[in-house]
């Protein structure tokens, strides 16, 4: 029902202090040896490892820039308020994969994988339709076969979701912040489809080891004894992935590789300020650059994340009575609070906001892929002329579906529970939340009458959520629009043996095994080409994708009310109702549909991208400052370093909201050509160790200044030995020694002479944008 102004304001207010405690993550458990062991994707039968090709497939790949704005704007992951961007470590990517049918070319369907913290309903709604006004050939791609996923990274500019209780944190909607997005992403579609060609592909699994734990294990072994006995892990440590290769004359030449696995991307901590795509961004980088080919793609897609945790050394209190003891293991509560427990990355300890520990989860994602890429023994074609996509969407406020056991059961309207306001151990909450609340959350009563101002939940949806406490009941609150979604994505992609459950959330470990196996044992029963024991469906989970829904637990897990509990918005019966969903669509993925009833699109979800609010300062004017230029050098760089230094340069500086330079740069280093006596590009910002800082210096006055330092210890790995303020307890991690330089690069030697390069856009008080650069002096790495 509509409200008077008033109480919206006040429960804008509140939900705002709220919001900046709600992270997100949780509890670690000890790592185990060996960094990595390739094998087999487990078959019936390994004799197709021996095949050379499967069937032939359209296929093409391509990545475009979708770095929003790098200062100014908060973090969208955890959702704390005080986290505001100041520049740019690493640029952000979409990345695109396009499989079709050789034969039937329309029959294609499109992965995405952004380096965002999710797929979003306003975003994938923009993507379509800058799709559809490309026309043409571009008509194929639609509603049904498009998937756009995120890789879960918590360092990236927010702003840009659709619903309204994402955006409270980030001061609302920034349609620069969208439309970066938007507009990479057809980019890397454009390029994908430009460069579709016959080809073939591949699917491998390798174990990775180090690279992940379970933050939340007190909720993992509420799933019965005889599940969890089948699996030696509570998180799936299998990386799977599909390698893309275009045939030739010449031979076959590997154009992209497509990874899933399974590890949050909150390596960078809540306390970390620059723009990175965390360890899964890392990965890809490292990945792309070993190849030594820039038109290669490699996207290292999330899976089932929702309690895995890249901070494998466990989760400790930092402080009070209990320091240096792990968080209790049901609650993950010091001395009855939240928030001294925290968890530890490999590199924990050192005041890097998470740097290290993101470089050194991605590298372990990094060399799990790249040994399993180049295992010849280890890949097994796809074979079958089947490609195939469906879509639709659900209304899940009220999804009324049977059990196997012919229970009728129902989702709710979404709602959060107590324990979402306790966020994790990677991003503890405030006030006096705590994790492992059903029922009688044992919490101040004011948080009662807040939750209540929003929106008070009748008895029905209380009985609904069952051991759920509502604090928000957001699926019922529509002021000033929806605070999350009721309408759901349900989407699946098939190419020969290969399936892709496109999950708009973040599935569990046993949620997404459940999930998995009932799509490969329905798929073994519906098709009647997998009735060789040599040919068995491949299925992987994808996402979160296309509209947030924040957590998809097991009904087990659901009970004791951890904080994926607490976030799994429909209620109990979340993951079962997609299954039903997945598995009464799955036969419109056979070779022949048209016996088939129409499968119906579903009620389209609101878009709020011209209806949001927003309390976002633009940027008014840029001013150099009394005698000053734009790119002036303030502070110049050293003459003379060793490799492994840190060389810096503070410029007179302008905001770079102006111009996000996609595609571009704004921090170069450029390197000395003696042979040419000309300067070449030698670094930029798609590089880790070169790193972009912006500080405003007035306000008032509108001047502001950049520093561009590039960290030599990166390219040297000299990074790994600075260890005097860091907890390592993972030894194995002293194995991996992966550096920036590319693996076969036979020149790494930094010696020569460089200078760095600062690119910026000044905004004048009537509007009007010019591009300026600067340039530091000359320095030699001796």
């Amino acid at each position: 029902m509509p409200r008077s102004p008033l109480p919206v304001l006040v429960l804008a207010l509140v939900a705002f202090l709220l919001l900046a405690t709600f992270n997100v993550l949780h509890r670690l458990s000890p790592s185990v040896p060996g960094l990595w062991t390739a094998d087999a994707f487990p078959t019936k039968s390994n004799a197709l490892h021996h095949r050379k090709d499967g069937d032939q497939y359209l296929v093409g790949v391509g990545k475009g820039d979708i770095t929003g704005p790098v200062v100014e704007i908060n973090f969208m992951g955890y959702a704390d308020s005080a986290q505001v961007g100041r520049g740019l470590r690493q640029r952000l990517y979409s990345r695109a994969f396009i499989v079709g049918d050789a034969k039937t070319p329309e029959d294609r369907f499109v992965y995405l994988v952004l380096d965002t913290q999710s797929g979003d309903t306003a975003v994938r709604h923009g993507i379509l339709e800058g799709i559809r006004q490309l026309g043409g050939e571009y008509a194929v791609y639609g509603q049904h076969n498009v998937a756009v996923t995120g890789t879960h990274s918590h360092s990236g500019p927010g702003a840009w979701l659709n619903y309204l209780l994402p955006q409270i944190t980030s001061k609302g909607f920034d349609k620069a912040s969208y439309q970066a997005i938007v507009q990479g992403a057809i980019e890397s579609i454009k390029q994908a489809h430009e460069r579709l060609s016959p080809g073939h592909l591949e699917t491998a699994s390798a174990r990775v080891e180090h690279a992940n734990t379970n933050r939340s294990p007190w909720a993992y072994l509420q799933n019965p004894i005889e599940e969890r006995s089948r699996y030696g892990d509570d998180v799936d440590k299998q990386m799977t992935a599909l390698r893309f290769s275009h045939s030739a004359e010449t031979g076959t030449k590997h154009i992209g590789v497509l990874t899933w696995f399974a590890v949050h991307g909150t390596s960078m901590l809540g306390n970390n300020t620059l723009v990175t795509g965390d360890n899964k961004g890392v990965a890809a980088a490292l990945f792309e650059k070993s190849t030594l080919d820039p038109s290669f793609v490699a996207g290292f897609s999330q899976t089932n994340v929702g309690d895995t945790s890249p901070n494998v050394l466990g989760a400790y209190c930092e402080s009070g009575e209990q320091e240096g003891q792990q968080c209790d293991f049901k609650t993950s509560l010091c001395g009855n609070k939240t928030q001294p427990c925290h968890g530890r990355g490999p590199y924990f300890g050192r005041d890097d906001s998470g740097t290290a520990s993101a470089f050194e989860i991605g590298s372990r994602q990094f060399e799990g892929a790249r040994n399993m890429f180049d295992n010849a023994t280890a890949w097994q074609p796809v074979k079958g002329q089947v490609v195939k996509s469906l879509h639709q969407f659900v209304d899940f406020s009220n999804y009324r579906f049977q059990l196997q056991n012919g229970t009728e059961v129902r989702t709710c309207p979404a709602a959060m529970g107590y324990s979402f306001a306790a966020g994790t151990s990677d991003g503890p909450g405030a006030f006096d939340f705590k994790q492992g609340q059903p029922g009688d959350p044992h919490a101040n009563p004011l948080w009662a009458v807040v939750g209540n101002a929003l929106h008070k939940p009748n008895e029905t949806q209380k009985a609904c959520h069952r051991e759920k406490p509502i604090l928000l009941d957001v699926g019922e609150t529509e002021t000033p629009y929806l605070w999350t979604p009721n309408i759901v994505d349900v989407q699946l992609l098939r190419v020969g043996q290969f399936f892709i459950i496109v999950s708009p959330g973040e599935a569990t470990t046993m949620a997404g095994r459940r999930w998995r196996e009932a799509v490969q044992t329905s798929a073994n029963s519906a098709f009647s080409e997998f009735s060789d024991p040599e040919h068995e469906p491949v299925v992987v989970l994808g996402g979160p994708a296309n509209t947030y829904t924040h957590y998809i637990t097991t009904p087990e897990e659901y009970t004791v009310q951890r904080y994926e509990g607490a976030s799994t918005l429909y209620g109990p019966w979340t993951l079962p109702a997609y299954i039903n969903l997945t598995l009464n669509a799955l036969p419109h993925l056979g070779a022949s549909t048209k016996d088939l009833p129409h499968l119906p699109s579903g009620p389209s979800p609101p878009i709020f991208v011209n209806k949001s609010l927003s309390f976002i300062t633009p940027v008014v004017v840029d001013r150099a400052g009394i005698l000053k230029d734009f790119g002036q050098v303030l502070k110049d760089v050293e003459p003379v370093h060793s490799a492994g230094n840190t060389i810096s340069a503070t410029f007179v500086g302008a905001n770079p909201r102006n111009n996000f330079r996609l595609g571009q740069s704004f921090a170069v280093v450029e390197r000395a050509n003696e042979n040419t006596a000309s300067w070449e590009e030698y670094r930029n910002d798609q590089d880790w160790s070169l790193v972009y800082e912006w500080k405003r210096t007035s306000t008032t006055l509108g001047t502001s200044e950049v520093t561009i330092s590039w960290e030599t210890k990166w390219e040297t790995g000299s990074w790994r030995d600075d260890r005097a303020k860091s907890s390592e307890q993972d030894t194995n991690s002293k194995d991996s020694h992966t550096e920036l330089m590319p693996r076969d690069d036979p020149h790494p030697d930094l010696r020569g002479k460089y200078r760095l390069r600062y690119y910026g856009d000044a905004k004048a008080l009537g509007g009007k944008i010019a591009p300026f650069d600067g340039t530091s002096g000359e320095f030699t790495i001796i």
